[in-house]
């Protein structure tokens, strides 16, 4: 998957984006094989989740993958977009995307959308993209 990315590629503004909202959607799904597969082993993150200190690896990630969902809840519709997405590229091989997520949902029968603002930090490691790093508030 991260190897349609080459680092010189024209079309590489639209492909990290496709990537991030590939990732952002395999959350919402809580498909840890690819959110897995676009990270990096020793993914690090700041986010409420870590309460002010460097998260490091995807073991942390993985427990909220892994919580039991309620059976008998019914499922409801998430969406989660990118608004105005802000690339800045390190090099050929690293870029930092700035973007924020607005996440719709049904809450008690009502449409909500709640908003995070985010970075995250992609590297281009052995010849595939991979989500090294990411920031959340």
């Amino acid at each position: 998957m991260n190897d349609d990315l080459a680092p010189s590629d024209p079309n590489r503004d639209q492909q990290l984006l496709a990537l991030n909202q590939t990732l952002l959607d395999s959350v919402v799904r809580g498909d840890w094989d690819t959110y897995a597969g676009l990270c990096s082993a020793n993914l690090t993150c700041f986010e409420a989740e870590t309460n002010g200190v460097l998260g490091e690896g995807l073991p942390f990630h993985r427990f909220y993958f892994d919580l039991p969902s309620d059976p008998s809840a019914a499922a409801t519709p998430v969406q989660v977009t990118m608004a105005r997405p802000h690339i800045r590229w390190i090099g050929a091989d690293a870029a930092v995307l700035s973007y924020t997520r607005l996440t719709q949902k049904v809450v008690a029968g009502s449409p909500i959308t709640a908003s995070c603002c985010e970075t995250r930090i992609w590297q281009y490691i052995n010849g595939g993209w991979k989500h090294v790093h990411a920031h959340r508030s």
